[in-house]
């Protein structure tokens, strides 16, 4: 029975992003003119794997194209040549290009053959290079066990008849599931093959381990055969063996003369096996990519797998936590069933337990669950560095990123839906923030600047902040260009804090010029409006000629929190409760009104301005509206406190959160609802949302 390939299409495609994120990396953290030997072999093996996982679902554009960055990688690791800054440039590109045809794949669509032609010239220009001696490097030598034979150099062009080829596994290629038989196999169906074992690895019988391999070959191969036909036979072995090949021009000498004693000739190998399918030109620029072994998704099929639900990966030990909390469970369930059978009201006391018991297990089974979704935030920060690299390397500037707190965990959706917003923010960083390295010495600057990006735990929210030692924001030029583009009046009052949100509104720029990078006022408003869309706020804060800091406060999950219930009313809201800091009754000589700008109670020393929930939302039936008889709540939301004036508080709970914004619109002040036990729906305060509402 065939197998369908497709079905593992997707896990393929995850894993392959992953190795493209790994080289990426890896390259950006490689150090000029030094061989790191991890380094080079951790991108090595991720671009060995692609190439293995696209050859094995007939994907040989992706498979051909990995092959040849394999052949500069490899170059690299045997240290043939040095690493220089325009190879890795090279590479990285290379990765760019890749990614896109992986995609491309992924989706259903077309790999466009002049991208891939135009980064497969380039990778072949770097390894010219190499053969030409360049770098420093020398061209590859073959193992002692290969005499390569060659004309004698009267300048008349090389032909090559064959290929001399030392060939040493390792101990562990059988285990391996490989076979030199078959790769020898492969050789004779390339043209007339002799070969020469070599038995002086092989140990004493009792010593002799069948799942191991001592031998190793000295093969010579005569005929019209190039080196990629060379290579794709031992694709599967690349590091499972010890390779050498050299050319062999053509002579008057026979193939004979090259046989000794010992040697096996092309009729002792069996050659009955069909030989590999070897990608060429004519068809890798050929029309659709298509497995060999399975027929090809439809393209909305593709299109559907691309957009559909994604696999996450879970570290077992979360996964043994939930097992053990199902099993608690169980027991506990087998527990009330036994009671149910037999209830009496002696038994009302182990009734009351186990619901207890029940409800403990299922908060835990909860929050194990809840735990697996937890990714860390690296899964975002990993794609900066190579963005810093990209604008540094354009701008000319000298930036270093920093990051900070990388296994901060933080919700799989938040995780998703924070990228782009944050990519904005560190590219204005690289871009507005950190000067040239002539401004920065100039004003008593080092010439590199620094940006940081960290990641923390505060409350029940998780904090990311952006941050660099550039030139800051100018209150007085944000101030003149936004009077410019007429978004405030000339005579306008601003605070500090409403001076820095200029940048969020709409069409504000202050760029000298547009570029590729920034300028054209789009970007942070649509930062600020998909950070609320995740239930957070940002804020900015900034000291000219020092830097700017720009924070993003989001909660961990968007699935469910722990909540308190208040009433206002006949309405029921939730409060989160990681906002709350106390509940208090407030006295008369506390209270402080302002005319025309609100009330204000006196809590140690400090005054903090009251909001009144039924006034917000026009709520009717409150019990009361004097201060003195109802509860003042105290949240605090992004550093600004305030008290909210509610009738009751009803208890805690943890809510399921549902996006009100996905199922009615947006409203302010509130981030969410829930449905409470009984049925009905509570709205989910927003905090920093209240205090912009009343503020207005």
């Amino acid at each position: 029975m065939a197998i369908d390939m497709a079905q593992f299409h997707q896990v393929f495609f995850e894993e392959s992003f992953e190795g493209l994120d790994a080289m990426e990396s890896g390259l950006l953290n490689m150090d000029i003119g030094d061989v790191d030997a991890e380094d080079i072999n951790t991108i090595f093996r991720a671009a060995h794997s692609i190439k293995g996982g696209s050859g094995t679902f007939g994907f040989t554009a992706v498979s051909d194209f990995t092959h040849v960055m394999e052949t500069l990688l490899d170059e690299m690791r045997d240290g043939r040549r040095k690493v220089t800054q325009p190879a890795v440039d090279v590479l990285l590109g290379s990765v760019d290009c890749l990614r896109d045809m992986l995609q491309s794949i992924r989706d259903g669509g077309q790999v466009d053959q002049s991208v891939v032609s135009a980064h497969k010239l380039a990778l072949d220009s770097e390894l010219r290079n190499s053969a030409n001696g360049a770098n420093g490097s020398s061209a590859l030598e073959p193992l002692p066990s290969v005499s390569p034979i060659t004309p004698a150099d009267d300048g008349a062009e090389l032909e090559i008849c064959g290929w001399s080829i030392a060939f040493s596994p390792h101990l562990n290629l059988l285990k391996t599931g490989n076979e030199p038989v078959r790769m020898l196999r492969e050789l004779a169906g390339l043209g007339e093959l002799t070969t020469t074992v070599d038995l002086q690895g092989v140990p004493s019988l009792y010593d002799l381990d069948p799942e191991e391999c001592h031998l190793s070959w000295k093969l010579h191969v005569a005929g019209n055969i190039s080196a990629a036909e060379i290579d794709e036979i031992f694709d599967w072995v690349e590091d499972d063996c010890d390779l050498a090949k050299q050319p062999i021009y053509k002579t008057e000498m026979p193939l004979q003369a090259l046989q000794s004693e010992g040697t096996l000739s092309a009729n002792d190998v069996n050659t009955s096996a069909a030989p590999v399918n070897k990608p060429t030109e004519e068809n890798v620029a050929g029309a659709e990519i298509q497995p060999q072994d399975a027929k090809a998704p439809k393209k909305e099929e593709a299109k559907a797998a691309g957009k559909g639900s994604s696999s996450i990966r879970v570290d077992t030990g979360k996964i043994d936590t939930l097992i053990n909390m199902v099993g608690e469970l169980v027991i506990t369930q087998s527990m009330l069933s036994l009671l149910g059978e037999h209830f009496e009201m002696n038994k009302l006391d182990q009734l009351k337990n186990g619901l207890s018991q029940l409800e403990r297990h299922t908060r835990e089974l909860q929050e194990s669950v809840m735990n697996i979704r937890m990714l860390p935030i690296s899964f975002v920060f990993s794609r900066f560095p190579r963005l810093a690299h990209d604008i540094s390397t354009k701008l000319g500037k000298k930036i270093e990123l920093k990051l900070v707190g990388e296994n901060t965990e933080v919700d799989k959706t938040v995780v998703e839906l924070l990228s782009d917003p944050l990519v904005h923010l560190v590219r204005n960083s690289l871009d507005h923030g950190i000067e040239m390295p002539e401004v920065r010495i100039a004003a008593g600057k080092p010439e590199t600047g620094t940006v940081t990006l960290e990641a923390y735990h505060r409350g029940g929210n998780i904090v990311i902040e952006v941050s660099d030692d550039g030139k800051g924001l100018d209150k007085d030029k944000l101030r003149a260009k936004a009077i410019e583009k007429g978004l405030i009046d000339a005579d306008a009052v601003l605070s500090e804090k409403q001076t820095y949100e200029l940048i969020f509104m709409p069409g504000f720029s202050t760029a000298e010029k547009l570029t590729d990078i920034s300028g054209r006022g789009v970007g942070m408003d649509v930062v600020r409006r998909n950070i609320q869309a995740l239930g957070g706020d940002i804020e900015i804060l900034s000291e000219l000629g020092k830097g700017s800091t720009i924070s993003i406060h989001l909660p961990l999950t968007l699935a469910i929190l722990d909540g308190q219930s208040i009433a206002v009313g006949d309405e029921t809201y939730i409060l989160p409760l990681g906002s709350i800091i106390e509940s208090l009754h407030v006295k008369e000589e506390r209270i402080n009104r302002v005319v025309g700008k609100g009330e204000t109670f006196l809590l140690r020393g400090q005054y903090l301005p009251i909001i009144r929930i039924h006034e917000i939302f026009n709520v009717p039936g409150a019990k009361t509206t004097k201060l003195t008889e109802g509860l003042i709540v105290v949240v605090e939301g992004q550093g600004v406190r305030c008290g909210l004036f509610v009738d009751d508080l009803l208890g805690q709970q943890q809510v399921v959160i549902k996006s009100l914004e996905a199922n009615y619109r947006r409203v302010e002040g509130i981030s969410g609802a829930t449905i409470l036990g009984d049925g009905s729906v509570a709205l989910i305060l927003d905090i920093p949302g209240l205090v912009r509402l009343s503020s207005q």
